[in-house]
């Protein structure tokens, strides 16, 4: 570069070097500070609060995870006692004073229950019969698993301190034949597994009994003592010491509880069992890092604004002469693209081909997937109703009413060629036609729906006026398709009315030129009748619900010639009518 160049060019810059900067340039400078400072605080308040409860609802699903092992577990148990108290081959060895097979016995069944051991105990507290033979032998006469299952007729549940640590958790009962009191029957639950499984998380865990004594726990040194001691205790390399290493400070949130001075999230659950409840603790570990790594980036980006714009100002006496060159690389960053876009064509071209290919095999898994959802929605109400008749049932053979109970079995029994019913049709969905079709009574089928809903009726306590005619009201059709529409048709009137304080559904049958079935609620109407009959449409909340049922409904209705139609109550609510063509006196059905 020459000498009159370099002069030339300084000539030229030197004016910005000497001009200092304008109060609008100030301005600006500061004002664009002032929204940096902004957005940070926000997203760092935002995303703190979004990240944390995020890690708070992974805690609680964990924590709701663990109960419900811990108590299918011992609920899985519970039931082990009751069925060797009536073990024929244990009663006899009782009596008989013969334990030659009875250890191995017990052994063949400690792998199949899961428990952590079984022991047969004589009337004198003796162990005769161990799946740990080391154990043969041992009196357990004043132990209170024993001493509370003589003195009674049921399950009794112990938790029994070890003296090496821990506890032990017995279900025992005693074994009788001919009111003659012979032994006892114990079962260890094998709860450490928990323990063990536990100690490969983060997360802190204890299970606390009635009285706030931990029982439980990842921490070996919380056993025995109450969450507050415990707290107070210096834990060797556990997992809370884990949970806690990479915890920042978090003084501008409000920690639910602090562990070796560090906030962690504390979360508490009730397990029905006992009065039991369980406890997790879990760290704040890597919101920080998360935050951070935003925050990094947005100040990374305003400083890449501001250096930008710095750029820009001090280009700015050298912008007509530059302006020829930035024309050019807009030309040649234009062709580039122009190439890239090309080459993007070229590789679209040969994929076509590939996403011609999978298109059919997308529709056969979209209609399959469709067609799994009917499933699932028409067999909710049999399986929810089964569900029902069979805790009846159970409580009718406990109160030693089986006559009661056969009824209900009966009821199942019919539920089942229901659903059976439901699943043969669903098969036979695409040949619709009324091969199969004969006269059904319109009221008949309304009560045998009623019957269907019986359970949901008598819990939700809901008031059903019914205005029948005094003669039968037939139709041609399929009478368990019928039936399914009436289903439906009750089921969202009950979910209509879930808000209302006095809840209550009108079912009005009429006959004239058509069969009308009229099916009203007074819950709040409908919000989109457009879209009401279109699958998968509903407004039910997630999980109560796919928007099949008045889809479905809609179609079973026009297979039988009807018309399926809802519209909203000048009183409030909701109004569903069935027109299906009346069968006349002559087996015809009404010309419309």
């Amino acid at each position: 570069m020459s000498s009159d160049t370099r002069s030339t060019w300084s000539a030229l810059f030197k004016p910005l070097r000497a001009a200092p900067l304008g109060w609008p340039l100030r301005a600006a400078v500061l004002v664009l500070l002032l929204v940096t400072v902004a957005t940070i605080w926000i997203t760092n308040s935002l995303l703190t609060d979004r990240f944390t409860e995020s890690t708070r609802n992974r805690a609680e699903l964990r924590l709701a995870l663990y109960s419900g092992n811990l108590l299918s577990e011992l609920r899985r148990n519970a039931i082990v006692p009751q069925l060797l108290a009536r073990d024929p081959t244990l009663i006899s060895a009782l009596q008989s004073s013969d334990f030659t097979l009875s250890t191995q016995r017990l052994i063949s069944f400690v792998e199949e229950i899961g428990a952590a051991s079984l022991m047969l105990l004589d009337r004198d507290g003796r162990s005769v019969a161990a799946t740990d033979r080391s154990r043969l032998g041992e009196t357990h006469r004043n132990a209170p698993y024993f001493v509370d299952s003589i003195r009674s007729n049921s399950t009794i549940f112990t938790v029994i301190e070890k003296e090496s640590g821990g506890y032990s958790f017995i279900y025992s009962r005693r074994m009788e034949a001919s009111s003659d009191i012979l032994g006892v029957i114990v079962v260890e639950v094998d709860l450490q597994k928990f323990e063990r499984a536990w100690a490969g998380i983060s997360d802190a865990v204890l299970v606390a009994d009635s009285t706030g004594t931990i029982i439980l726990s990842t921490e070996p040194q919380w056993r025995g003592v109450e969450e507050g001691a415990a707290m107070l205790r210096q834990p060797p390399q556990s997992a809370i010491q884990r949970a806690i290493r990479a915890t920042t400070d978090w003084t501008a949130l409000p920690p639910d509880a602090y562990l070796q001075g560090e906030a962690v999230i504390r979360m508490e659950t009730r397990i029905p069992f006992r009065g039991w409840t369980m406890t997790s603790f879990t760290t704040y570990a890597s919101i920080r890092e998360k935050v951070n790594s935003v925050l990094a980036l947005e100040i990374m980006g305003f400083a890449i604004l501001l250096a930008l714009a710095f750029y820009a100002l001090s280009r700015r006496a050298t912008f007509r002469m530059a302006l020829f060159q930035r024309e050019s690389a807009e030309l040649r960053a234009l062709n580039a693209r122009l190439q890239r876009e090309i080459a993007e064509r070229e590789r679209v071209e040969k994929t076509l081909e590939v996403a011609e290919q999978t298109l059919a095999q997308s529709s056969k898994l979209a209609a399959l997937g469709e067609m799994s959802a009917a499933v699932s929605h028409e067999l909710n109400q049999p399986l929810a109703a089964m569900k029902t008749y069979l805790a009846g049932a159970r409580l009718l053979l406990r109160r030693n009413r089986p006559e009661e109970a056969l009824a209900s079995f009966g009821r199942i029994d019919g539920l089942i060629e229901r659903m059976g019913a439901i699943t043969r049709q669903l098969k036979s969905y695409a040949r619709k036609g009324a091969d199969a079709f004969s006269p059904v009574n319109l009221g008949e089928a309304l009560a045998s729906s009623l019957s269907m809903m019986e359970p949901q009726l008598r819990q939700r306590h809901v008031k059903i006026t019914q205005i029948l005619p005094e003669e039968s009201v037939l139709v041609m059709g399929d009478r368990m398709r019928i039936e399914q529409v009436m289903v439906n048709l009750l089921r969202n009137a009950l979910d209509a009315t879930k808000s209302v304080s006095e809840p209550d559904v009108e079912i009005i049958l009429a006959a004239g030129d058509q069969a009308v079935l009229t099916v009203r609620d007074n819950g709040y109407g409908i919000e989109d009748i457009e879209n009401l009959f279109e699958p998968f449409y509903t407004t039910k909340q997630p999980g109560d619900g796919v928007g099949l049922g008045l889809a479905i409904s809609s179609g079973i209705v026009n297979d039988h010639g009807g018309r399926l139609t809802a519209r909203n109550s000048q009183h409030g609510g909701a109004v569903f009518e069935m027109q299906l063509p009346i069968l006349g006196s002559d087996g015809l059905e009404a010309a419309e």
